[in-house]
């Protein structure tokens, strides 16, 4: 895929205030632990991932998305009405119907015409939004759109935690389907394109390039669809370390492809956003792409895995502290459960183009998390 008049616009993020660590979640365990003797600081040992941030219980994903995307096009500075498209595009959505992106839409105070639905592929969903979008701007259907969405994690994790201690005829093999379960963080994320007439920061996406290996469909699921948010209780089984293995695989499949599509050498990319799962999953990712560490941001310390804003929240907070620069060539490089890969290019111009958070909250812990992926 290739794109002429597609613009990222504005990019925005918004975290929850509760910090829980890998070190009270192990106090949780305790039965768990006592019982099969594992040693403490297992879990963050094993994933590089200090702490994950949970909504306040009853939080819906809308109202979050609400916040972040207004965030987001106050940032891109445009007229609503110029938005003719809303994709949401978490895994998290509050009922099974209507489409979340309905309650998103009436929040924003969008135009009628509008088209407005839901995106689901796991860690990939907001991706595949930002793939939609941007072919309806290149066709000129739409001149602008969002793309947004929320995860929240409290559920999954708290349930697996209940299932953890009450089974006791588990075994540590079988503990470790439910270790990618622990690892989950929440957060919401906003992306606004537009077509380059409307755009202030030049921030063109080139182009990008999809991989389906869905061969490995099983090595991580859930159980039947549990959406509606009241009386959810998730649980999810994975198979990390074949999944890891199997998606870097697939990722490094892909990259050739991805960069004879964007007509870019190794060499040309210049910085790298990547799906947020674990510290030794992005050493081995970077390692087959042949791509420096020093290029990539990470997040996974100190938000965990959040799905499918871990890419787009990760890009924000590193623009916001500087990590991309003008004429920047940019790899967006998603892997995600399925197994499906979506990457996509972006020709960076200006570093002004983020409605989030205070950089300065976090940014004790990006030093930390960026000194220990650097050691």
């Amino acid at each position: 895929m290739q794109y002429q008049h597609v613009c990222l616009e504005a990019i925005s993020y918004t975290l929850p205030d509760e910090v829980v660590t890998s070190a009270e979640l192990e106090q949780q365990l305790e039965p768990l632990y006592q019982r099969l003797r594992l040693p403490e600081g297992r879990l963050e040992l094993m994933t590089g991932i200090r702490e994950r941030r949970f909504w306040p219980r009853g939080t819906l994903p809308s109202e979050k998305s609400i916040e972040t995307a207004d965030k987001a096009i106050r940032a891109a500075g445009i007229d609503r009405a110029d938005i003719g498209a809303l994709v949401h595009g978490s895994v998290c959505r509050d009922y099974l119907e209507p489409a979340t992106a309905s309650g998103v839409h009436h929040g924003l105070g969008l135009s009628r015409n509008c088209i407005v639905y839901d995106v689901s592929n796991a860690c990939l969903g907001l991706l595949d939004g930002i793939v939609q979008v941007a072919n309806m701007i290149e066709l000129r259907q739409i001149r602008a759109g969002v793309v947004v969405g929320t995860e929240s994690s409290r559920q999954l994790v708290e349930t697996t935690i209940k299932q953890l201690n009450s089974d006791t005829s588990l075994t540590r093999e079988q503990v470790k389907l439910a270790v990618a379960s622990l690892t989950i963080g929440s957060g919401s994320a906003a992306v606004v394109l537009v077509h380059e007439d409307l755009s202030r920061t030049g921030n063109r996406i080139v182009g990008g390039f999809a991989l389906a290996e869905t061969s490995g469909h099983r090595l991580c699921h859930s159980g039947r669809d549990e959406a509606v948010a009241g009386g959810m209780q998730p649980l999810m089984q994975t198979d990390s370390e074949t999944l890891m293995h199997e998606g870097i695989a697939a990722g490094k499949r892909a990259f050739s492809s991805f960069l004879d599509e964007v007509g870019w050498s190794r060499r040309d990319v210049r910085k790298t956003f990547c799906h947020q799962v674990g510290l030794a999953h992005r050493k081995l990712m970077l390692d087959a792409f042949e791509l420096d560490p020093a290029a990539d941001y990470p997040t996974v310390q100190f938000l965990g895995n959040t799905g499918s804003v871990a890419l787009p929240i990760t890009m924000a907070i590193g623009i916001e502290n500087g990590h991309l620069q003008p004429r920047d060539r940019v790899a967006l490089l998603g892997i995600g459960s399925g197994i499906n890969v979506l990457m996509l290019a972006v020709d960076w111009q200006t570093s002004g183009a983020t409605g989030s958070d205070s950089a300065s909250q976090l940014q004790a812990e990006i030093d930390t998390s960026l000194a220990g992926c650097r050691e």
